[in-house]
């Protein structure tokens, strides 16, 4: 039986503070807990240096949102000291926390727990990038944890629509009161991953449908057709002036992929999420929620 500060899975968790009484208080500002698993972004696809700059980004707003957090990248197909792959970081932090200053590495000294904390960065699920996380975190041998992917979340339903208002494809704020000349009345959200990943993003893309008070269809760039097939449908209930938006973060997707599916489909297309700041916001709670931290819910969606 575990104790209040041991739970049964083994991680640190961070026992709550004495608060201050008054309707003016200040929120408890949420820290990483001493000897906490690292956190690692495991960031798929052909690693550019557009990706290492993405995940960057990503990783230091998450720093910002959990002070004291050890976070690293690790790459999905990486290797050599540009972009390492992601079952060497691994490695490399289990080692360090068996180690202390000055001395060799023993098993004796391997803290309780994980090494590290395993977040994707993919917006939905995906089989085959998600075996390869797994397949590294295995080899690695760190015994490190693999959370969820970070969607479907009111936060990437919140990208998306930036992105579409970036493209001139959607208001910025639905709230005010002007138009948006070449604004999209049908969405087609574009995803990755076969038929889990397009209900995935069917629920964010409800989301969104309720942002911007058009209809969203979820599409799957990895079936032949598909983005064109869904275009058809939304043509055949009225829409006219359609958009592709993609529900993806970027370093999944195939170069040249996205483009194609919107041409065959003669839509406009967005861009994807790329380093968009609630992202870091997102990794950052999707780690905490492992370790059992508190959490902010976020309106319009259950607690994860």
């Amino acid at each position: 039986m575990s104790s209040p500060t041991e739970p049964d899975n083994g991680l640190p968790v961070r026992m709550p503070r004495p608060r201050r009484s008054g309707r003016h208080r200040k929120p408890e500002p949420v820290t990483a807990p001493e000897n906490a698993p690292g956190l690692v972004l495991a960031v798929p696809g052909t690693p550019t240096a557009q990706s290492r700059s993405l995940a960057g980004e990503v990783l230091s707003i998450a720093r910002s949102e959990l002070p004291g957090l050890d976070a690293r990248i690790g790459y999905v197909e990486g290797g050599g000291d540009e972009f390492p792959a992601l079952d060497t970081v691994l490695s490399e932090l289990s080692a360090e926390r068996r180690s202390t200053p000055g001395e060799a590495a023993t098993d004796e000294a391997t803290p309780a727990g994980p090494a590290a904390i395993v977040v994707p960065l993919l917006a939905g699920p995906d089989a085959a990038q998600l075996r390869q996380i797994r397949q590294a975190v295995l080899s690695s041998g760190a015994g490190a944890e693999l959370t969820d992917v970070l969607g479907p979340h009111p936060l990437l339903a919140e990208g998306v629509h930036v992105k579409l208002s970036e493209a001139g494809l959607a208001r910025a704020d639905r709230a005010r009161l002007f138009t948006v000349a070449t604004a999209a009345d049908g969405i087609i959200l574009a995803t990755l991953g076969g038929e889990e990943a397009v209900q995935a993003a069917g629920i964010t893309g409800m989301l969104l449908a309720a942002r911007l008070a058009v209809p969203v269809l979820a599409a799957g760039l990895d079936e032949e057709g598909a983005v064109a097939r869904t275009a058809e449908q939304l043509r055949e209930s009225g829409s006219q002036q359609l958009a592709v938006a993609p529900c993806l973060i970027g370093p999944e997707v195939p170069q040249g992929l996205l483009e194609a599916a919107a041409e065959q489909a003669a839509c406009t297309v967005a861009e994807p999420l790329g380093a968009y700041p609630s992202l870091g916001k997102l990794v950052a709670s999707t780690y905490g929620a492992k370790l059992g931290l508190p959490q902010q819910q976020q309106p319009g969606m259950p607690a994860r």
